[in-house]
C-alpha cells in the first residue's frame, strides 16, 4: 500500500479538507457494485479523498476508549479520525439509559473499577466517592453478602469521560457525518465513505483513505415483538404502546394524574429500573396506579438465566418471584478469569453452547426495590402473570391484551403497555454492516453477530497491509464474551491497540510508559 501522510486533516473542519470546486461526488452504480476500489474509481466519481492512517467509525464509547488507547499509547490526533454523527461519546448510551429510567442521579449496571474514561481502573468509581462517603468503602468491602454491589452514578461516568476527551483532544478527531460504506482499496487498505451534514461540505460525499478501520457502531437497532409491531402499525398507536428504550415520560405523567393501569413485558435490568420508577411514583408521589408484570419465563430458584435446574452449581443464579438475579451482565471471570480463557479455546458450536448458558435475562438483586415488590404484591397493586400475548386490539382508550397461560386465554385491560424485552435487530438491518456483509469479506460468528478473531480483526476483510477491527454489541459471540460492557470495550481497544503496535502503529504500553501516562492522567494533563 502506497505510505499515507499522517497530517493531511490538522483540524475537522470542511474547509481544510474539500476541494474549493463544488463536485458532485455520489456513489455511482460501480462503485456500489464493486468489492475493491481503486484511487481512479473514487476520483473520477467526483469524491474527494482524505489520508489518514487510523479510523474509527461509530463515535460512541466504543470508538472513544479505543481512541484512548491509541492517544494514550503515543499516537498524535492528526493520525485519527473519528466519524460519527454524535457530538460526543456518550450521546447514544445517556438517551437510552435516561429514558429506561437512569438518569445521571441514578446507578447503572457497572463494576465500580469499569471507567471508560481510565484505561488503568484506579482510582475506581467506589474509592473516588468513598473520599466524601465513607460508607462506600464499608460497602465495597462488604458486597455482596452484606450489601448490594457498588455501581457509581450515571453523571459520574459522563463527566469522567467529558474530561477525558478534553484531555485527549477528542473533538479535533471527531469528524461529523453518517457512514454507510466501508470498502477495501486496491493496493491495501480502506476506502471508508462519508456523508457529511446537509450544507457543511461542497461535496455530497468524503473518502477517508486509511490503513486500518475500526467498526464500533453500537447496536444494529431495536426489534419490538411480532404482536407489539402489529399493533402498533394497524392502529397507528405510539402513544399507549411504547418501548423502554424510546422516549415515554409521558406515560408516568398520565399514571400520577389519574388512576391507570399499566402492563410491563420483560424481566431484565430495564425491566426493573421501569418497574422501581412506577413504584416510586405510587409510593412516594401518591400515584393510583396497577401494575401487571408479564413474564415469558418464571424463575424460582436456582436458573442458569435460561430457566431452572442449571447445569452445574458453578453455573448457577439467584433468582425469585419470576427473575433472575446477576450484579453485572456476566459472571466476572469472563473479563479477566476462568471464563475468558476457556472462551478463547472454544470455536463454532461450542462456543455458542457455553453463550447460551452464560446468557439469559437477569438483573442485579437491589433490596430497596425487593421491598418495593413485596409491598405491592401485600396490597395488591402488583400483579405477576407468566405467559405470552396472542393478540393486542383496541378497546376504547385502552389495550385488550389476549395473555395465553398455562390455564388458557386471559383477558388484560390496561391503559399503557411498556415493552421491556430489549431485543436487537439482525446486524444485517444496519445498512454499514449489511454492506460489509456483502462486499467487505465480513462474516458472521456462531451466533450470528461479526466474526472476529482473538485481537477482535475482522475476519475476512484484510486489504494488503490494511486492517479492519470491530468492537462492542456487534461482535458478541467471539472470543470475548463482556464485549457490550463497558470493561469489555477497554478489553478490546487493548487487544486492539496491541496489535496495532506489532503493526508499527504507535508505541508499547509498557510499565514505564503506563506509570508515566497515569501520572498525567491524574493531574489532567492534556495529551
Amino acid at each position: 500500500m502506497d505510505p499515507l501522510p499522517a497530517t493531511v486533516i490538522p483540524q475537522p473542519d470542511a474547509a481544510n479538507y474539500l476541494p474549493a470546486q463544488p463536485v458532485a461526488g455520489d456513489l455511482t452504480d460501480q462503485l456500489l457494485a464493486t468489492d475493491v476500489w481503486t484511487d481512479e474509481m473514487v476520483a473520477a466519481a467526483g469524491i474527494p479523498m482524505v489520508d489518514v492512517p487510523f479510523v474509527s467509525v461509530g463515535g460512541g464509547i466504543g470508538s472513544f476508549v479505543t481512541v484512548d488507547y491509541l492517544r494514550i499509547a503515543g499516537v498524535p490526533p492528526e493520525q485519527i479520525r473519528v466519524l460519527s454523527a454524535l457530538d460526543h461519546p456518550w450521546q447514544t448510551y445517556e438517551y437510552l439509559t435516561r429514558v429506561s429510567q437512569i438518569p445521571r442521579g441514578e446507578r447503572l449496571r457497572s463494576d465500580s473499577a469499569s471507567r471508560p474514561d481510565n484505561i488503568w481502573g484506579f482510582p475506581s468509581y467506589g474509592f473516588v466517592e468513598g473520599l466524601r462517603n465513607p460508607r462506600i468503602w464499608w460497602q465495597l468491602l462488604v458486597e455482596p453478602l452484606f450489601a448490594d454491589f457498588y455501581t457509581p452514578h450515571a453523571g459520574r461516568v459522563f463527566a469522567g469521560m467529558e474530561r477525558e476527551a478534553q484531555r485527549i483532544r477528542y473533538e479535533q478527531m471527531l469528524v461529523k457525518g453518517l457512514v454507510r460504506v466501508v470498502r477495501r482499496r486496491y493496493g491495501g487498505g480502506y476506502f471508508t465513505i462519508l456523508t457529511p451534514p446537509p450544507g457543511v461540505t461542497t461535496t455530497k460525499r468524503v473518502a477517508f483513505r486509511s490503513r486500518f478501520v475500526h467498526v464500533a457502531v453500537g447496536y444494529p437497532g431495536l426489534k419490538f415483538l411480532p404482536e407489539l409491531q402489529a399493533y402498533r402499525t394497524e392502529h397507528n398507536d405510539y402513544h399507549h404502546v411504547v418501548n423502554a428504550y424510546e422516549s415515554h415520560e409521558h406515560v408516568y405523567d398520565r399514571l400520577l394524574s389519574a388512576p391507570s393501569a399499566v402492563l410491563v413485558r420483560g424481566g431484565g435490568i430495564v425491566a426493573s429500573r421501569v418497574l422501581q420508577r412506577l413504584m416510586d411514583d405510587r409510593i412516594l408521589r401518591g400515584a393510583q396506579t396497577q401494575i401487571v408484570h408479564l413474564f415469558r419465563t418464571f424463575i424460582d430458584g436456582p436458573n442458569d438465566g435460561n430457566g431452572p435446574n442449571p447445569p452445574s452449581v458453578f453455573m448457577r443464579r439467584r433468582g425469585g418471584d419470576g427473575w433472575a438475579y446477576q450484579g453485572f451482565n456476566y459472571p466476572k471471570s469472563v473479563w479477566g478469569g476462568q471464563l475468558k480463557r476457556q472462551m478463547r479455546t472454544l470455536e463454532g458450536e461450542e462456543r455458542a453452547a457455553l453463550y447460551k448458558r452464560m446468557g439469559g435475562t437477569n438483573t442485579p438483586y437491589r433490596r430497596y426495590w425487593q421491598k418495593q415488590m413485596r409491598q405491592g404484591r401485600q396490597e395488591g397493586w402488583y400483579q405477576l402473570m407468566v405467559g405470552t400475548v396472542d393478540r393486542m386490539e383496541p378497546r376504547g382508550d385502552r389495550i385488550l391484551n389476549q395473555v395465553r397461560t398455562g390455564q388458557g386465554i386471559v383477558p388484560v385491560e390496561v391503559d399503557f403497555v411498556i415493552d421491556c424485552t430489549g431485543l436487537e435487530a439482525d446486524i444485517a438491518e444496519h445498512r454499514l454492516l449489511a454492506d460489509l456483509l456483502e462486499h467487505g469479506g465480513a462474516g458472521r460468528n456462531p451466533i450470528g453477530r461479526l466474526d472476529v478473531d482473538r485481537t477482535f480483526e475482522l475476519r475476512g476483510t484484510r486489504s494488503g497491509d490494511g486492517v479492519m477491527y470491530a468492537s462492542g454489541s456487534t461482535t458478541l459471540g467471539g472470543y470475548f464474551p463482556g464485549v457490550d460492557t463497558f470493561l469489555g470495550l477497554q478489553v478490546a481497544a487493548q487487544e486492539i491497540q496491541a496489535d496495532l503496535h506489532r503493526r508499527g502503529f504507535g508505541k508499547q504500553l509498557g510499565p514505564v510508559r503506563s506509570t508515566v501516562e497515569w501520572c498525567k492522567w491524574a493531574t489532567g494533563s492534556q495529551i
